[in-house]
């Protein structure tokens, strides 16, 4: 066999190409087709459906279940049970828990042709979740209705009529698609308004069957009334004539109406602030509210035991000491007239000795050449301290004849040969100019 395949190896190389391209030209079709590959791919989660009538559902030919119009599986089988036709929908992975109890299902068809989908519906999230294999009744469902099934209710004239009525449509309709089709646009607000309200009423309709019936309860029990109700109308009478004969005094009440609304709506409108700025207040106290209960048990043996003192002792001496109190206000209130002038005097005594000795503001730095920790502005009394002692080091220094101070002169290198030395040759020794005038760093060394 291996020299066979040698001898004609382009030959079998050519046919592994072959079923290679046919292999995968067979997977393509088949993976369009909606073949599934266990070992591939995973196991679809199955739900069933019993349908009263499912024409035209052909499992394996593309026909899919769809929630709001998006694909969520495909028909996988259709079977007879009791009469009834039974659809196996595979849903894909991860639409495990998409459908409740009280999901329903309406056959569609995509086309013309009898193209048919399943829409689905998944329920309220409230219901439960209904588990793999198990099937929702005929009940949740809706089998697509058939143009025929419509003409078998009608008679042979009605079906004639139609006829007629279908072909003048179709005449008078050919050339004008466009404005037929402005037309239907005109009732899109009108049916999306009609379905608002279907959906609302289709949500309320438990509630619709108890208000009917709570009404037919009622119309039977005033039935049964008739005197009553006979005695309720005079007596509405004349609660009515009392009304028309009070006419001015209910219009003036009615004229109030609109400046005592005006001003309870600006009412309101302030209580909703305070009650916004109330709601954190109140939280914020809500700790010391349950500490109360707490804080009254501790308090009350101080109490008790304060209640003689207060009333033996306290109650007592105010008494006694009323008389005299009220001897002392009229001078406490002299006083308290003479109180704003006194106030004013002890303020001027007072800045007159932060003047001398007070710095109000603090220390603040200054520019000049004290030392880092005196460069501050003080009171008066602070720069005499350093009067004296600056005048003191000023007249420290003397000799046998008397004090004499310190003197600092400035002058430069040419200066000194040219003026002072030129002119009095003397000094040079006196005031030991030499080493300064032969320092390199101080005059260069220039010898005058």
């Amino acid at each position: 066999m291996k020299t066979a395949i040698r001898k004609h190896l382009g030959d079998f190389v050519a046919i592994i190409a072959l079923v290679a391209i046919a292999a995968g030209v067979g997977g393509y079709i088949l993976s369009n087709q909606r073949l599934r590959f266990p070992i591939i791919e995973e196991e679809p989660f199955q739900l069933r459906a019993a349908f009263k009538d499912a024409q035209a559902v052909i499992p394996g030919q593309g026909q899919t279940v769809r929630v709001a119009g998006v694909k969520v599986g495909s028909i996988g089988k259709v079977e007879l049970e009791d009469g009834r036709a039974i659809i196996t929908m595979d849903l894909d992975p991860g639409n495990e828990e998409l459908v409740h109890s009280d999901a329903t299902l309406l056959l569609r068809p995509r086309t013309g042709l009898k193209d048919m989908f399943l829409e689905l519906d998944p329920g309220s999230k409230g219901a439960p979740v209904l588990e793999e294999h198990q099937m929702l009744p005929v009940e949740n469902t809706a089998p697509d209705i058939d143009p025929d099934e419509v003409l078998a209710a009608l008679d042979r004239d009605t079906r004639d009529y139609l006829k007629l009525l279908i072909s003048g449509a179709g005449k008078g309709l050919d050339g004008r698609a466009e404005d037929l089709r402005e037309t239907l646009k005109r009732f899109e607000p009108l049916h999306r308004d009609v379905a608002a309200v279907t959906e609302a009423i289709a949500e309320r309709r438990e509630q619709l069957a108890r208000l009917v019936h709570n009404y037919s309860e009622l119309t039977n029990e005033l039935a049964d009334k008739d005197g009553e109700l006979a005695r309720l109308v005079a007596a509405s009478e004349r609660v009515f004539s009392a009304f028309a004969s009070e006419e001015q005094n209910v219009s003036a009440t009615v004229a109030k109406l609109p400046s005592a609304l005006r001003q309870t709506e600006s009412t309101l409108v302030k209580v909703e602030d305070l009650g916004r700025e109330l709601g954190p207040a109140l939280d914020s106290l809500r700790p010391a509210f349950r500490q109360l209960d707490e804080t009254n048990a501790e308090v009350l043996p101080f109490v008790r035991e304060a209640a003689p003192i207060l009333e033996d002792r306290i109650r007592p001496f105010v008494r006694r000491a009323r008389p005299y109190l009220d001897d002392l206000r009229p001078a406490a209130e002299n006083l308290a007239d003479a109180a704003p002038e006194l106030t004013e005097s002890f303020r001027g005594l007072n800045r007159f000795f932060n003047i001398g000795a007070h710095n109000p503001n603090g220390a603040e730095p200054v520019s000049g050449d004290l030392p880092a920790d005196l460069d501050r502005d003080e009171g008066y009394l602070f720069w005499l301290g350093w009067t004296g002692q600056i005048t003191n080091s000023l007249f420290s220094v003397s000799d046998a004849f008397s004090s004499f101070r310190r003197a600092n002169f400035l002058a430069s290198c040419s200066t000194l040969q040219q003026t002072v030395v030129g002119e009095a040759p003397e000094l040079e020794a006196l005031f030991n100019l030499s080493d300064i005038f032969d320092d390199p760093d101080l005059c260069g060394g220039t010898v005058p």
